[in-house]
């Protein structure tokens, strides 16, 4: 059964149509992810479907029975409140029945209620329940702690926060809102590999219908089954995920071509037919030359050409072998701010040809370990040293490089100046730069375009050792593509902090991953990284160097054994406690079924000794909550290092 249908939709910026003829259907848990080139419409159509934005042509219908929900209807109105308030603000009409059913149950207990009061507290129970008013608050903490906020971050007011971390408390509002149709823009941006994981865990249980528009290939092939592409002004409807969409797309595309090429190589033979038959210049040619028109116009009129696919950037990184193997070291790294450790006991290795990647929780030092790498910022601790004829290049995730006040051609002129002209406007023309485009200036770009000037500055440098700092961030995914391809054709070396799980496997040849205790290294890509034993990604950084004595890994083993059995210990915790939380929302819902019962809701003595050990188990549903959420925690801490 359809909750949502476009039918024929066509929307207009001024003369210009964006997009036209939209005509799609989502059922009920229907999981679609919606794909496209930066700027082909998708965000507007969302923004149609949600009302917010005026179309031209065609109509959107809504069930009755849809609720949709998405991440702007909830602004966070006041940014004095905690992150858990803020969360908890989306469960006001739970509370406010809860705070009902608080004075009903006061009232009950005070003395011998009347029939009216113990029929009111019945039905308010009732209600309470039907609305998750038992574990509203549960999934609010487990919520956040999914998203990274640790409990002491829970309680920090909303105003300290960075502006990726406000989009995870609207996104958890969004998550908790009771919405059956979610509409999701873009939901991983600013969002580490971990909580990632946690929200397609999330979704992968949801029981309602979703869209999501996303550039996170990875993402998209774990929590959709459907996929909807806008290109060249139209929305083509597949089955499948996005690996799925993109096998089949091709497949289609091929038996297009070649049926198109057949069709004109019909055409071809028939005209032939009929400059043959005018050669012979007979009456009866002159009928039979009549009726091979006829049938050109036919097959003409039927002649589609297949769309043409939108232009990718075309680039590849050129550059000299170093003379040594040995690219970069870096031995025993340490680095804090404010007097507090980010991160210590750093020790890396890359060697020529290697692609690695460095995965991490946000502000784990990620960024400053490059930059230390760069030589931008002095480590308390420990060094860097590189091979000789090693040629650094480094994209900075910001673009600090680039100068707002420049034009994009001069930008690019500027930094190779022995560079033609003509030269310059090819290398451009390769990044989708043609036209008056060259002359834009640089501060009025979008964030994909600047990360397209950059990535082509850095091409043009001949490094031969690239760092680069979440490179994918502003690309739609043919441009991700095109870079992947760049990347693994590239004869250099690469060394790169990402949350693209799609490129990591790819191209990864080995991970680091860092801790505040050092980085662990793990050969292969994420795949291999995910399949790996409890004890292999605990492996701690001492382990993956020779020891330098006998009692250094006697320590180090110790340190494992206990490691790993404080994990074991506070995994039992977390199940002890949900085993405990299911059997007190079992008991309370036992008790409030026995209230209900007519035999019990006239004996006034009956229902008041039920209200109080309805009231016992409340509380120790709280205590066995809080009990779930700081053991969880620990837990979450313990399997980062």
């Amino acid at each position: 059964m359809a909750i949502f249908n476009a039918k024929d939709v066509t929307l207009y910026f001024g003369a210009e149509m964006l997009f036209g003829g939209v005509t799609f259907e989502v059922g009920k848990g229907d999981r679609i992810g919606l794909v496209g080139v930066n700027g082909c419409g998708k965000t507007t159509l969302i923004k149609a479907m949600r009302g917010d934005v005026e179309y031209d042509e065609g109509e959107f219908v809504k069930s009755k029975d849809a609720v949709l929900g998405y991440m702007e209807q909830h602004v966070i109105r006041d940014s004095s409140v905690s992150v858990y308030d803020e969360v908890l603000s989306v469960f006001e009409p739970v509370m406010a029945l809860e705070a009902e059913l608080d004075e009903v149950n006061a009232q009950v207990g005070e003395g011998s209620p009347g029939a009216e009061l113990l029929e009111k507290q019945m039905l308010l129970r009732e209600r309470f329940e039907e609305v998750g008013g038992l574990t509203y608050r549960t999934r609010a903490m487990s919520s956040l702690l999914g998203l990274g906020f640790s409990l002491p971050e829970q309680e920090k007011p909303v105003s300290v926060l960075s502006g990726g971390e406000r989009a995870k408390v609207q996104l958890a509002k969004l998550l908790l809102s009771g919405a059956n149709f979610l509409l999701l823009d873009e939901p991983t941006n600013h969002l580490d590999i971990a909580a990632a994981t946690w929200l397609e865990k999330f979704l992968l249980e949801y029981r309602g219908s979703y869209i999501i528009i996303s550039h996170d290939r990875y993402f998209l092939d774990k929590v959709t089954t459907r996929t909807f592409e806008l290109e060249n002004k139209r929305l083509t409807a597949y089955n499948g995920g996005y690996s799925a969409y993109r096998k089949k797309k091709e497949e289609d595309l091929e038996i297009a071509w070649r049926h198109y090429d057949n069709q004109l190589e019909e055409i071809n033979r028939i005209k032939g037919i009929i400059e043959q038959q005018k050669r012979f210049n007979q009456e009866r040619n002159y009928i039979t030359i009549a009726s091979k028109e006829k049938q050109i116009e036919r097959l003409e009129a039927e002649l589609v050409k297949p769309q043409t696919l939108p232009k990718k950037l075309r680039f590849a990184f050129h550059c000299t072998d170093p003379v040594t193997d040995e690219i970069m070291t870096a031995k025993n790294l340490q680095m804090g701010f404010d007097g507090e450790k980010l991160f210590g006991g750093v020790d890396i290795e890359v060697r020529k040809h290697e692609r690695v990647f460095l995965l991490g929780a946000n502000g784990s030092g990620k960024t400053t370990l490059f930059k230390i790498l760069m030589k931008q910022l002095v480590p308390e601790t420990g060094s860097v040293a590189y091979g000789a004829g090693v040629k650094v290049g480094y994209y900075d995730q910001l673009m600090t490089g680039l100068s707002d006040s420049k034009t994009v051609m001069n930008e690019i002129w500027d930094a190779y100046p022995k560079m033609s002209q003509t030269q310059v406007r090819t290398a451009l023309g390769s990044f989708l730069f043609s036209g008056e485009d060259v002359f834009k200036m640089i501060g009025v770009l979008s964030g994909g375009e600047k990360a397209r000037v950059a990535l082509l500055k850095l091409m043009l440098s001949g490094c031969n050792f690239l760092l680069l700092d979440e490179p994918t961030n502003h690309l739609d995914i043919n441009s991700r593509e095109a870079l992947e391809d760049a990347l693994a054709g590239y004869g250099g070396t690469v060394f790169v902090i990402s949350h693209d799980r799609y490129l990591i496997n790819k191209l990864a040849t080995r991970l680091y991953k860092l801790t505040p205790s050092g980085a662990v290294s793990v050969f292969g890509n994420y795949d291999d990284y995910l399949t790996m034993s409890e004890g292999e990604q605990v492996l701690t950084a001492a382990k993956a160097k020779e020891p330098a004595a006998e009692s250094a890994n006697k320590q180090d083993y110790k340190r494992r054994k206990e490691l790993q059995s404080d994990i074991r210990k506070l995994n039992t915790r977390v199940s002890r406690a949900e085993k405990r939380i299911e059997e007190l929302e079992a008991e309370i819902a036992a008790v409030n079924e026995q209230m209900q019962l007519p035999e019990v809701a006239g004996d006034y003595e009956k229902v008041a000794e039920l209200s109080g050990r309805l009231g016992e188990l409340q509380s120790e549903l709280d205590t066995q909550t809080e009990e779930w959420a700081s053991a969880a925690e620990e837990l979450e801490r313990l399997e980062k290092e």
